[in-house]
């Protein structure tokens, strides 16, 4: 395995970039969105230029990220692994933050530089109302280039989340090229539901406020593989 994020992601989406890699369902909103590899791709290196070249960001800044799971997340993941920063959970100083809107409240207590919200609305929608002190990521990373480079070699928390991501990959069976239906409330580290099916070059449905009675014909529609236990 390749010993950064980086790294396994190209590798994951080499084969086949235009399967479906991660398709979003809230059960909640009706909202489904599916993306290729390819499109993620698109996403990443957008978000990662954004926080090179506009924010200029070093290898090694810490980011704070406050979202759920979410196909958004995954974009701006990594692109901060892409960007060899190092992802935080702990209220402190970061160069940037990226909140969800429900979690503004909170991102209060965090010292940042620049600061992105969220609205994790369908189709990318921008937010009608942006909070004071931040900018809507969706709206400010569309001007951003297509293609992003990563330095070579790992960031700084590579090795660490990568020894856990094959670690949870066997742990809960996840087999190469498998397709797993993952529940986002029942695992919300990113690990779980976005690492560890990479590096097992998986592809994944996730499912937020995941409705029982439309799972059996889920599995069915997307061709899942895999259901996460």
């Amino acid at each position: 395995m390749a010993d950064n994020i980086a790294r396994v992601f190209a590798d994951a989406i080499a084969t086949d970039p235009t399967r479906p890699l991660l398709t979003w369902y809230d059960d909640a909103t009706g909202d489904r969105t599916e993306l290729s590899g390819v499109t993620l791709a698109n996403w990443v290196s957008k978000t990662a230029n954004l926080l090179v070249d506009e924010v200029g960001l070093a290898p090694g800044t810490p980011a704070g990220v406050l979202l759920p799971p979410h196909w958004q997340t995954a974009a701006v993941l990594l692109a901060c692994w892409s960007a060899k920063l190092s992802v935080v959970d702990t209220p402190g100083d970061v160069g940037v933050l990226f909140a969800a809107a429900d979690r503004f409240d909170e991102a209060q207590s965090w010292s940042a530089d620049e600061r992105y919200a969220l609205g994790l609305a369908p189709l990318a929608a921008p937010l009608r109302q942006v909070p004071p002190g931040f900018v809507d990521y969706v709206v400010e990373v569309r001007g951003h280039g297509d293609h992003f480079t990563p330095q070579s070699g790992p960031g700084p928390t590579d090795a660490h989340l990568l020894g856990r991501a094959e670690a949870r990959a066997t742990e809960l069976g996840i087999e190469p090229g498998a397709r797993i239906l993952v529940d986002a409330t029942r695992y919300p580290d990113p690990v779980d539901w976005l690492l560890a099916p990479l590096t097992r070059a998986a592809t994944v449905v996730l499912c937020a406020n995941q409705d029982p009675a439309r799972r059996a014909a889920r599995l069915t529609a997307e061709k899942v593989t895999h259901d996460l236990p």
